[in-house]
């Protein structure tokens, strides 16, 4: 299954094509050890590179009489390279030898792609974050406004965590890499274990040191978990987007394009609809890696309950992915960032969000907390009700001006007291 948001590379990975041309490359792969191994005639191993060619529309034409699709590619295969040297090819594996070790060499060439995309969306976040280092905005807890930090923090953030989603698929890349060449139920009965681990080493992959039938679901498990964590955070990232470019907000919008509409019905409407993309299609990889999960759990030696489930869902996530990656760098690299709104809803309050400073130059001064806290927040309720000045009040408040005078108190307003330290936390990040 290809989904429609499908880029040209990730879509040549997930192709069936090229499912089958990996499958073709596993079976040639062990008839070259075979022959390498002597057991073989090299020249039949020549003879089935030269001949073997993957024929998708006669695959499925045999497969719609026996349902099976690894005895149509095989009685495809035979087609093209006779009979009497298609005797070497598959002979003592099983299915899932060849469809295993296949679908490893695919996922490790969509987690190569998937990495590609992570450093290429670090490095945008990086330079923005370099960008609006110094830029302030507020900060908000549960939606609230709390104290000032700056947007060049909120982007350093974003950048450490793709930093981990990297570290994340590149460590899943290597639990996914392995291959089985086992036989039937992973006792090698038909076969050399030698086959294995030769075959294994010129695909590229490790070996699977215990196999039954199959490769175990629980590395492909995750491999979808990395995706999935990918696609949070990124939806993550969206989600902010989206609330800070409500209009009464109004501090960053991602970019809307020349001729671009908003709606059918309101020409004035500019929507997220890019990020908002993002967040429902994180929904549905967050939905294949529950299925993913649910595929370890298979009968004894095997079966092939998760083979129905796989065929849509590794596909269709890292293709998913592939694009949400993707679209989300084209959209901080337009991002439109509005400084002055940053500013307007920082002074919205009225100073209410430096209370944290004025409460503890109090405490500093000598009062409990409890008393501190109580006479801040009496005039904190007061500007919240009245939509008074927070600075005016405290200036105005006899009783905080018994322990700060006037500078002391217009200090604690100061943004630049509480961007301080954004240097020091820059030069930990690569």
């Amino acid at each position: 299954m290809i989904s429609r948001y499908a880029l040209p590379e990730m879509e040549r990975i997930w192709a069936e094509e090229n499912r089958f041309e990996k499958m073709l490359e596993v079976e040639i792969t062990v008839c070259q050890v075979r022959a390498d191994l002597g057991e073989i005639p090299k020249g039949v191993v020549l003879e089935i590179k030269k001949t073997a060619k993957i024929d998708v529309k006669r695959i499925r034409e045999i497969e719609d009489k026996t349902h099976h699709d690894v005895i149509a590619f095989l009685s495809s295969i035979t087609e093209k390279v006779g009979h009497d040297n298609a005797r070497y090819i598959h002979q003592g594996l099983t299915s899932s030898d060849v469809l295993d070790t296949a679908l490893a060499l695919q996922m490790k060439e969509s987690a190569e792609k998937i990495c590609l995309d992570l450093k290429k969306l670090a490095v945008v976040l990086k330079k923005k974050a370099l960008e609006y280092k110094m830029v302030p905005m507020v900060g908000r807890t549960h939606g609230v406004h709390a104290e000032p930090i700056t947007f060049g923090l909120k982007l350093a953030l974003w950048y450490e965590e793709i930093l981990r989603n990297l570290e994340r698929v590149n460590r899943a890349k290597k639990v996914i890499a392995v291959g089985k060449i086992s036989g039937a139920v992973g006792t090698y009965a038909h076969i050399s274990p030698r086959w294995e681990e030769l075959v294994c080493k010129k695909l590229g992959l490790k070996i699977e040191p215990v196999s039954n039938q199959i490769i175990q679901r629980d590395r492909h498990a995750e491999f979808m978990a990395a995706i999935a964590i990918t696609a949070c955070s990124l939806e993550k990232f969206a989600g902010e987007i989206r609330s800070l470019q409500r209009t009464e907000i109004l501090e960053l919008e991602e970019p809307f394009m020349p001729g671009q509409k908003g709606s059918s019905a309101m020409p004035h409407k500019r929507n997220p609809v890019k990020c908002e993309q993002i967040c429902g299609l994180a929904r549905v990889i967050r939905g294949n890696l529950h299925a993913s999960l649910e595929n370890i759990a298979l009968w004894n030696e095997r079966d092939i309950s998760h083979s129905s489930a796989e065929r849509i869902i590794f596909p269709d996530s890292c293709i998913l992915i592939d694009y949400l990656l993707q679209k989300f760098t084209w959209i901080m690299e337009g991002i439109l960032v509005y400084p002055r709104n940053m500013l307007k809803n920082i002074n919205l309050t009225g100073g209410l969000i430096f209370s944290q400073r004025v409460f503890l130059a109090l405490v500093d001064k000598g009062l409990s907390r409890e008393r501190a806290y109580e006479l801040i927040q009496k005039n904190a309720m007061h500007a919240w009700k009245k939509k008074g000045e927070f600075k005016s009040l405290i200036l105005k408040d006899r009783n905080i001006k018994k322990h700060l005078n006037k500078d002391e108190i217009k200090e604690c307003f100061n943004i630049q007291w509480f961007l301080r330290n954004v240097d020091k936390i820059f030069k930990r990040i690569n």
